[in-house]
């Protein structure tokens, strides 16, 4: 391996330029993030389960005592959200990129006799039926990390596939203290871990592209073959009128900010999180 290959696939890369490599369909990180959105305790992969439950009551509660609501939950992971809506005695359906996740969710809906439809894709890529849904909800921040293109072709499927009147559900990063979420170079070694399972090293680091408001978190991971993969996330910053204008831009209208839903803490917890409510008129 050339240090000067490492030091090219190191510099900051032109905005949204994809990494080589994707972490949620890669068989052994799929199932390191399957432990870790299992884990009651921790905020990663997915909240604590205690937000979870929380959460899930507070946008149940806003459907004013509706029953039977047919519910869309996208990126629902391991149907931890679509599990408390089946509960309820809604119609759920829970759509993940993840096979890994999906299966966990199929296999604990049938230990618990819940009747919930799970499917094994990306919601980017789906069609769905038009005018179906009483709910959408897309939940821990995936729509930041979708590219502007990719943001506007699920807002659109969204918008059509939700009846009239109809609630879109989602949150997002708030676009404070930018500086402050970039996170430093970090190097690690170990003989096997989160990425691989074999010995390998992982350089990490993050990139402020500050009139976009979006951050690069980015990782190169240098196996014992000397293959580089390269995994980014990129990360949107919002704020309440830039919300409203990007989803009225879509039809969405009646459209509601709260930044109090989720437990403080962190500077990604707490009112560092917004939760927005859009209808389908």
């Amino acid at each position: 391996m050339k240090i000067a290959d490492i030091l090219l696939k190191s510099e900051k890369p032109t905005i949204y330029e994809k990494g080589n490599s994707f972490m949620w369909t890669d068989e052994h990180i799929s199932k390191q993030l399957l432990d870790i959105h299992l884990n009651p305790e921790i905020d990663l992969g997915s909240r604590k389960m205690s937000t979870i439950q929380k959460t899930a009551n507070w946008i149940l509660n806003l459907q004013n005592g509706k029953s039977n609501l047919e519910i869309l939950d996208l990126g629902c992971g391991p149907g931890l959200y679509s599990e408390i809506f089946a509960k309820k005695g809604h119609r759920v359906t829970g759509v993940d990129i993840s096979k890994n996740s999906i299966d966990y969710a199929q296999k604990t809906a049938r230990d618990k006799g819940l009747d919930i439809e799970y499917i094994n894709a990306s919601y980017l890529e789906l069609e769905f039926e038009k005018d179906k849904y009483d709910l959408i909800v897309l939940i821990y921040t995936d729509l930041g990390v979708l590219t502007p293109y990719d943001r506007n072709r699920l807002l659109k499927t969204i918008y059509k596939t939700l009846k009239k009147g109809g609630i879109f559900i989602f949150d997002v990063l708030k676009d404070n203290s930018l500086e402050q979420k970039i996170t430093p170079k970090t190097w690690e070694v170990a003989k096997s871990g989160f990425w691989k399972n074999c010995p390998y090293v992982a350089l990490s680091e993050s990139f402020l592209y500050k009139e976009q408001k979006v951050i690069l978190y980015q990782h190169l991971i240098i196996d014992c073959e000397d293959t580089i993969e390269t995994y980014r996330f990129w990360t949107h910053f919002f704020n309440q009128e830039e919300l409203k204008f990007m989803l009225e831009k879509h039809g969405f209208a009646t459209i509601n900010h709260r930044d109090d839903i989720l437990p403080k803490g962190d500077i990604w917890n707490g009112e560092n999180v917004i939760f927005t409510l859009a209808s389908k008129i």
